[in-house]
């Protein structure tokens, strides 16, 4: 018995190898994909949970976005409504001075500057706040993520981020009031010869309003006519010169300096480039829309039933002095500029196109790319 076994075994010692070596071969080949498997689905899980992660810290990113828009447009319309006052021009008016017609022209240009800045200001400041906010989320999340806690510095230690986002400043201060001072001018253009007593439409006053927006955004904040292409003029009021900053940082620049130029220069280049542009510019156009939306009802027939829906035929149809428009205009700056969430500030903040450029900054900066730079 064992004698034919042994033979049998002898006679098929090729066989029996081969086999085993493929058993064996197959063995281990399952035990290598098992591993590769569990590699991937590990590797798939930590990708997840990062993206996952990276998708949470956006969206909080965007919701104090919108509450620093919010906190600070009162802070906004202070200044407005300081440089430009039509109150005490409107008190003047109630003790019928000699001077009353003079007193009305001034009234005049200075409702329709400071509503016209009052939405070009509200705009800006929605997509400024998502450029520098989304700018430095990014650099945030990486600060926070494993791949910047292996004894690396912080790409924006906190005295960075407060002196880069004090920057808006400029905007409130220097840049406002040149951007007053533009469309004020622009403003004397178009409206300064048209008569007090003239009757206007409200289609006859958006054509106006429309005249003015091109005069003020086809020239720079130096005043002169440019020919900028995708270019915005506007990017000038949001931010200084890039020579100007430097100049200024020349003396001494520290570690903090440096890395606070570099976010600006980072914000310098978004706010000039074309997706900016067409961001701002949709934004401009959807807060004029709400402008008139505001000031139709003003011009609303008075036979029409209030529940009925207003037509361009009925509005061309209604015209009223321009004496009686004046105040119409004077007091859309509290709606647009409204301390509470206003429908304004809602439509700007809702646009499909400033989500989708904030989720591009975002993930322009908070790529680990960011950190080989």
């Amino acid at each position: 018995m064992l004698a034919s076994t042994w033979g049998f075994l002898k006679r098929h010692k090729r066989k029996f190898i081969f086999a085993g070596a493929f058993v064996g071969g197959v063995y281990l080949l399952g035990k290598y994909a098992q591993k590769k498997i569990r590699d991937i689905q590990e590797r798939e899980a930590a990708e997840y949970i990062a993206q996952a992660r990276r998708q949470f810290h956006f969206e909080s990113n965007q919701r104090t976005c919108n509450m620093t828009v919010l906190s600070m447009l009162p802070t906004l319309r202070d200044a407005i409504i300081q440089h430009l006052n039509s109150e005490s021009l409107t008190a003047l008016l109630k003790n019928k001075p000699p001077n009353k017609l003079e007193i009305w022209e001034d009234l005049k240009i200075i409702s329709f500057t400071r509503s016209i800045v009052a939405v070009y200001s509200t705009c800006m400041l929605v997509v400024l706040l998502r450029v520098q906010l989304n700018i430095i989320g990014g650099y945030i999340y990486l600060d926070n993520s494993a791949l910047s806690k292996n004894g690396m510095t912080p790409l924006v230690p906190p005295e960075v981020q407060e002196q880069y986002l004090s920057s808006i400043q400029h905007f409130l201060g220097d840049g406002l009031n040149e951007l007053m001072t533009a469309v004020k001018q622009a403003v004397q253009n178009v409206l300064g010869g048209i008569s007090l007593k003239q009757s206007i439409s409200l289609l006859e006053l958006e054509q106006h309003v429309n005249q003015i927006r091109e005069q003020v955004e086809q020239r720079g904040h130096s005043g002169t006519a440019e020919s900028n292409g995708n270019k915005s003029t506007l990017s000038s009021y949001m931010m200084p010169d890039e020579e100007s900053t430097l100049s200024a940082q020349a003396c001494g620049l520290t570690e903090k300096d440096v890395g606070t130029i570099k976010l600006l220069n980072e914000t310098r280049d978004m706010l000039e480039s074309p997706d900016f542009y067409i961001v701002l510019n949709t934004c401009l156009n959807r807060g004029f829309s709400r402008l008139f939306d505001n000031m139709a009802e003003f011009f609303r027939p008075t036979q029409q039933d209030p529940g009925q829906s207003i037509t361009a035929d009925s509005l061309s149809n209604v015209n009223l002095p321009l004496a009686k428009v004046i105040p119409i205009v004077n007091g859309q700056i509290n709606s647009i500029c409204s301390d509470t969430p206003s429908q304004f500030v809602q439509d700007l903040l809702l646009i499909e196109q400033v989500k989708e450029f904030s989720a591009n900054v975002y993930e322009a900066f908070s790529t680990p790319q960011q950190l080989q730079k």
